[in-house]
């Protein structure tokens, strides 16, 4: 069996699902009905890199914007300094909205170097600005992007989940790391630099004002506030963090915490429980 079939087939068992002579088989096939034809892997693979795989990028990295609906890029925005043939530059000027994001959903779950080459290109092509070196896992899925400003060098866990707003802005800074399975009600949302985000902590931005008391909650009416987390804080595993809440530079918010609504962390504390409390300044010396 060539590489290229090896590679399909890896990818189709990470997924519960393969391909056998005449079709696609379930997980729960037998074994010995599970005959993997070479030719015909090699050719669904083919056809799979030319719907998801993007080619190499460039050194500098280019920060395209997103056009409205059935319109191009360049049809809207102002022109950018992009170097010229990139293939992000192509997909501004050539594609839709819609493409594009069907064509980053196909490379959601790719786990190879050309599937995360894709994710990479592919969300440059939709945020409104996209740094250089950044790292997205599987099944990172981001909800309106293009309200989306991305620093160079930021990861992002696999299945972390980004709602944006249509109307909103998102900004997460250079050098930030967002573990997986994240949550980011990212309607007004602001990381500084070197951020840490702990695997499955959680931003909410908005609630529901739940009055009058006789409609049901979800129909009322919907608040929106800002959240801020500052430059080199780091925020723990499973923690949350309630709509206006504000996290002050380089504190620390313990696992499992719940900052509160409007509940502000000054800078350098170390704040853990439910509520968060501050339990001392880093910057104190320790006895």
């Amino acid at each position: 069996m060539s590489t290229v079939a090896v590679r399909l087939v890896r990818l189709v068992r990470a997924h519960g699902r393969g391909f056998a002579r005449g079709g696609a088989y379930d997980a729960g096939t037998p074994a010995a009905a599970r005959v993997i034809d070479a030719e015909q892997l090699e050719e669904v693979f083919v056809r799979l890199r030319a719907a998801v795989e993007i080619p190499a990028e460039p050194a500098c990295g280019d920060r395209p914007q997103v056009a409205p609906v059935g319109l191009r890029a360049d049809q809207v925005y102002p022109a950018r300094k992009i170097a010229p043939g990139t293939e992000s530059a192509r997909l501004r000027e050539q594609e839709t909205r819609e493409t594009l994001i069907e064509r980053y959903s196909a490379a959601l779950w790719i786990d190879s170097s050309a599937g995360q080459r894709a994710r990479r290109v592919l969300l440059r092509a939709l945020c409104k600005s996209f740094g250089n070196g950044v790292r997205i896992g599987l099944g990172v899925l981001v909800l309106h992007p293009h309200t989306f400003e991305i620093g160079d060098a930021v990861f992002l866990g696999s299945q972390a989940f980004f709602q944006g707003r249509h109307d909103g802005r998102c900004v997460i800074g250079a050098h930030s790391w967002i573990g997986p399975q994240a949550y980011f009600d990212c309607r007004d949302l602001e990381l500084g630099e070197y951020v840490g985000w702990g695997p499955g902590a959680k931003v909410l931005g908005s609630e529901h004002t739940g009055e009058p008391a006789d409609v049901p909650i979800i129909q009322t009416d919907l608040v929106i506030k800002p959240v801020r987390v500052g430059a080199g804080a780091d925020i723990g595993v499973n923690a949350v963090l309630l709509p206006g809440a504000t996290i002050g530079e380089g504190a620390i918010i313990g696992a499992n915490a719940v900052v509160t609504r409007d509940q502000v962390i000054p800078p350098y504390a170390i704040a853990a429980g439910i509520p968060a409390r501050v339990q001392r300044s880093r910057r104190d010396p320790i006895a």
